[in-house]
């Protein structure tokens, strides 16, 4: 399935063009995810590569992020995949309430650049169950110039939030 990222209203972007997402569940327990960034790709600002390693507030720059409701009532899981190869999981109970550290195996990202496009794919590896998932997908994009955009399937009124119930609009079998 693709799908394409909508850039928020109040956050225009200068240098990124378009966002899309191809989304599949090629196992129970596996969420495969390609972002595509098309653009003038200099303009990004890129964290450099580095160690597939844990790390918090990777959403203060170029980020793209997975949340994802496995079990109706069961909360949500936050993933944010940097294209440095960093990661992050939590797993809320409520809209951003019970914010806890997800323990599940660490996504694997590959990413891949050149003057027009970055692709970041990731798998990430949830617990194995029958039952559809619900995703909102996300990206924030920090330009060169320190510009903030932020993208996502489906923006509820007002400023960006990415939490919110209106932006889980894929249903994943």
């Amino acid at each position: 399935m693709l799908r394409e990222l909508i850039c928020h209203p109040d956050t225009p972007s200068g240098a990124v063009d378009r966002i899309d997402v191809a989304i599949a569940r090629p196992e129970p327990g596996l969420l495969a995810l390609r972002f595509t960034v098309s653009g003038r790709i200099a303009e990004v600002r890129l964290a450099p590569p580095s160690d597939p390693v844990r790390a918090d507030e990777l959403w203060q720059t170029t980020c793209f992020e997975a949340f994802v409701e496995t079990m109706p009532g069961s909360g949500y899981y936050e993933f944010n995949l940097s294209p440095s190869s960093r990661w992050a999981a939590y797993h809320f109970t409520d809209y951003r309430d019970g914010m806890a550290l997800a323990e599940l195996s660490p996504p694997a990202i590959i990413t891949g650049a050149n003057a027009t496009h970055i692709d970041v794919d990731a798998l990430i590896y949830l617990p194995a169950s029958d039952a559809p998932w619900q995703l909102a997908l996300t990206a924030v994009i920090e330009e060169t110039n320190g510009v903030k955009s932020y993208w996502a399937l489906k923006h509820p009124p007002g400023k960006p939030d990415f939490h919110h119930a209106d932006g889980f609009v894929v249903e994943l079998l």
